[in-house]
């Protein structure tokens, strides 16, 4: 949601504000670029995937057991890392939706709009329970 112009006035009285009085600390805050450090995590999870998928294969190949299931284990994590990060880097942080369709029948009772979460189902279903049980 855009900020509206009073809020924008406010926000950069604001920081010149924060500039006037402590301009090393507003410096610093500039230098830092949220995408570069995303790109460093995601690379740093691919390193330890590597690191992951060697650890598997030494376990598979010297069978303990043990070592291939950390290696497995820094494989999953770092995958994870890396996905978390890829996203923030790309912008992409929302769920991807797919265009399929609903069945026939499915939305029996179910009002037409945005997707609700569950519990606002069950906070609309213990409310019609409610009035229905008076």
């Amino acid at each position: 949601m855009p900020l509206s112009d009073h809020e924008q006035r406010l926000l950069e009285q604001m920081e010149r504000a924060l500039y006037a009085e402590d301009p090393k600390f507003v410096s610093s805050l500039r230098g830092t670029d949220l995408r570069s450090h995303y790109r460093r995590r995601a690379l740093a999870s691919a390193v330890g995937f590597l690191l992951g998928v060697a650890l598997l294969m030494t376990g598979v190949v010297s069978t303990i057991w043990i070592v291939g299931i950390l290696g497995f284990v820094l494989m999953l994590a770092s995958a994870l890392f890396a996905v978390t990060s890829w996203r923030k880097v790309s912008g992409s942080a929302e769920p991807v939706r797919s265009n399929v369709t609903p069945l026939k029948g499915r939305s029996k009772g179910r009002p037409k709009g945005p997707k609700r979460g569950m519990t606002e189902r069950f906070e609309d279903r213990w409310r019609r329970r409610r009035e229905e049980g008076r």
